[in-house]
């Protein structure tokens, strides 16, 4: 499991600070009051300290991550898997019942495009949470990975956020027939078969007179 999770201080001008934890930490972003760090492989209940410097006195803040508020499961369907150019197909997010949150938002990503999102506010117990988006297919859909991104905010006034992406999946994109390609196929095969009826036809005609032919030789040799 990943969290984001943000540390601050109301320090103006704080000295430094940071976020302690024997976990995978990368940050990503800060300014001068707040530092924002993505801490990966959570597999257990854990404190996290954020701490800040101000004025030569160390500010102390304790975080705790819950695995009780596990993202288990974001599935990804497209409906249909292969369309053609010009028509429309739904990318379907679901994520199965959730325990006690803050709010829940569903992201639908094509790369790192954003294509629909759809936040689902606090409810008294879990709740199952799905976004649908319907897209008409372009020509480089094929050439894109299509995802689901949860993140689940946990308290109202914190930044505090846990997020999973789901399984990417791939669009099949083709290019329908065009109008003077299939007048091309239809004409070919309406001179074909013109071409094999008039045969069998001039078959059947010249048997009939090969027959009248010999039939006339017979009864004249007969009479001879």
């Amino acid at each position: 499991m990943t969290w984001k999770v943000n540390c601050s201080t109301n320090c103006t001008e704080p000295e430094m600070g940071g976020l302690e934890t024997s976990l995978t930490k990368n940050l990503l972003d800060e300014q001068a009051q707040w530092k924002q760090f993505l801490v990966s492989n959570v597999s257990q209940d854990i404190d996290l300290h954020c701490y800040f410097i101000c004025s030569g006195e160390q500010q102390l803040k304790t975080l705790n991550i819950g695995t009780s508020y596990l993202l288990e499961q974001v599935l990804l369907k497209l409906q249909p898997t292969r369309v053609a150019v010009g028509t429309w197909f739904t990318i379907e997010c679901r994520v199965p019942a959730v325990e006690a949150f803050e709010s829940l938002t569903l992201i639908l990503l094509r790369g790192k495009e954003t294509l629909h999102r759809k936040t689902f506010e606090k409810t008294p117990g879990p709740q199952e949470a799905v976004a649908t988006y319907q897209r008409l297919a372009h020509r480089n859909d094929s050439h894109h990975n299509f995802s689901c991104r949860a993140e689940l905010s946990l308290h109202s006034h914190s930044r505090e956020v846990i997020f999973r992406i789901s399984e990417p999946r791939m669009l099949d994109v083709y290019e329908p027939m065009q109008d003077n390609q299939m007048v091309i196929i239809i004409t070919v095969v309406s001179v074909l078969l013109f071409l094999f009826v008039t045969s069998i036809l001039l078959c059947f005609v010249l048997g009939q007179h090969w027959r009248q032919n010999r039939r006339g030789g017979e009864t004249e040799a007969q009479r001879g």
